[in-house]
């Protein structure tokens, strides 16, 4: 018999959701799935009562045997919200080890399984343990990533009847930013908006061969404007995707000033690292002038390792020259014409000049 409880976790939301499908389906009778009740906690964390009101919701659900037909699968999303209280986690937990037969239990987190956030339960957590105690299934569902979107975009395509020209997969896989690098941009909707554009295109060319041009045609960009991902092209040295994503923040009303500031940030580590790896310093000497992160040191060198010490330094003093020309300076001090799109066109320069150059150090990275 099916594990009457289950936690999917992840950021797949396209998996996350035909896993719920599949629990349905396999705890209902006489070819029927259970009919689904879905609680949501996912919209802002709600208060000790509010949680605790959506736990007698949950707890009534379970407990009513229905009068015809299956029973009642209950999804609660984010159950991580509804335990902040002690009280509730509890009672929550209380719940998942007394699922009824008949019915069945779903707990659905949508979390970025690298470098979670939010303070979102570890792996292995009490709610994980809770539903392993009581026979369920733990799922983790990450959202794939950069050369591994394409190959699922032709698995799903394959799924609705379409056959993607390799063009065609590669430009879908870019339109929903999955070929952008580290950093902590929130993948948790790129399989939903992916399978999306699939099912549009699937109307399109029933049964057909789908092209780059139906692509550019009918799926809009949908990469988020993170600065994060910025940071990292330029830390990476990858101009043409640090163009497109500054062109996206300046979009969306960030400051140039601002930009400036977070570049000046990140070329500071690098240039950090890029002393320590000269001095021949232990891994351990970059954590601790991180900040004590270690999760970011192993980022932070590789990307290091493609810089020089006189490329950084020049980028340094490219980066002051923009900013002060921002504000209507020249570095002499004197006063400069200034406006919004010169600023941009400066920014786009300074991402070609010196992000752009070839790569000159062959160094390895620190650690």
């Amino acid at each position: 018999m099916s594990a009457r409880v289950a936690l999917f976790r992840g950021e797949d939301g396209l998996a996350i959701r035909r896993a719920i499908e599949r629990l349905a389906a396999d705890l209902g009778t006489s070819g029927l799935p259970l009919e689904r009740w879905t609680v949501d906690a996912s919209r802002g964390v709600p208060g000790r009562e509010r949680a605790a009101r959506m736990l007698d919701e949950v707890a009534e659900r379970l407990s009513t045997a229905p009068l015809f037909g299956g029973g009642t699968l209950v999804v609660v999303r984010q159950p991580a919200n509804l335990m902040r209280e002690a009280e509730n986690r509890d009672r929550l937990l209380r719940l998942v080890a007394m699922v009824p037969e008949g019915n069945g239990l779903a707990l659905s987190e949508s979390v970025e399984l690298r470098g979670t956030r939010g303070g979102a339960e570890a792996p292995g957590g009490p709610l994980a343990r809770a539903v392993t105690e009581a026979g369920g299934l733990v799922q983790a569902f990450p959202a794939p990533r950069k050369g591994h979107m394409v190959r699922w975009l032709h698995e799903r395509a394959a799924e609705l009847g379409i056959r993607l020209e390799p063009a065609a997969a590669n430009l879908l896989s870019e339109r929903v930013g999955a070929d952008l690098g580290e950093g902590d941009m929130d993948r948790r909707e790129q399989t939903e908006l992916a399978w999306s554009g699939l099912q549009a295109l699937a109307l399109l060319r029933p049964e057909g061969s789908v092209s780059a041009d139906d692509v550019a045609a009918l799926v809009p960009e949908t990469i988020p404007s993170s600065r994060w991902a910025f940071l990292d092209a330029v830390g990476s040295r990858r101009p043409a995707e640090a163009a497109l994503l500054a062109e996206r923040l300046l979009a969306d009303g960030w400051p140039i000033q601002v930009l400036t500031t977070l570049l000046r940030s990140r070329l500071r580590e690098l240039i950090i690292c890029s002393d320590l790896a000269a001095q021949r310093r232990p891994p351990a000497a970059l954590v601790k002038a991180l900040g004590g992160n270690p999760a970011r040191a192993p980022i932070v060198a590789r990307q290091a390792s493609a810089w020089s010490l006189a490329e950084l330094r020049a980028a340094v003093e490219g980066l002051l020259e923009l900013d002060l020309a921002s504000k209507g300076l020249s570095p002499a001090g004197g006063p400069v014409p200034s406006s919004e799109g010169r600023s941009a066109l400066g920014l786009q320069a300074w991402l070609a000049e010196r992000v752009g150059r070839a790569v000159s150090s062959t160094r390895p990275p620190l650690g």
